[in-house]
């Protein structure tokens, strides 16, 4: 057995329209509805460039395979943040200043990393990496 990559990231909001319009707008991702029995109403799909649901989104009705309580806005609890692997970081700090979020950042020099931190409009602190961009 062995893991081979991070598969998604599941978000539960009370707005799922609102959401995905912010992962649209910010991260350029394209969104879709899940698949069934899962609902347009209750569920988005939030897609990268290369064709892959990377962020789940659903809303607080959604129907879950595996059901535990959560609290859409509050802080994410033991997972401090989303790390996402990104290109073009003058665009999104354009983008994050002309939609007014709060943003962060940060320089690591020996890996050639600079680090951009905003939260979505769950409270769901985002960790945008750009390499060597």
């Amino acid at each position: 057995m062995q893991v081979n990559a991070l598969d998604h990231v599941n978000i539960i909001t009370d707005d799922l329209d609102g959401t995905a319009k912010f992962y649209e707008a910010l991260l350029n991702l394209e969104r879709r509805d899940a698949p069934p029995p899962l609902t347009p109403q209750t569920a988005q799909w939030m897609y990268d460039a290369g064709g892959k649901g990377i962020l789940h989104l659903n809303s607080t009705d959604c129907i879950r395979a595996y059901d535990r309580e959560v609290k859409p806005g509050e802080l994410t609890g033991a997972v401090h943040h989303v790390a996402l692997n990104c290109t073009g970081y003058d665009e999104i700090i354009r983008r994050i200043e002309a939609a007014g979020l709060d943003y962060q950042v940060n320089l690591v020099e020996a890996i050639g990393l600079r680090q951009v931190f905003t939260a979505d409009p769950n409270n769901v602190l985002l960790e945008l990496n750009f390499f060597g961009d």
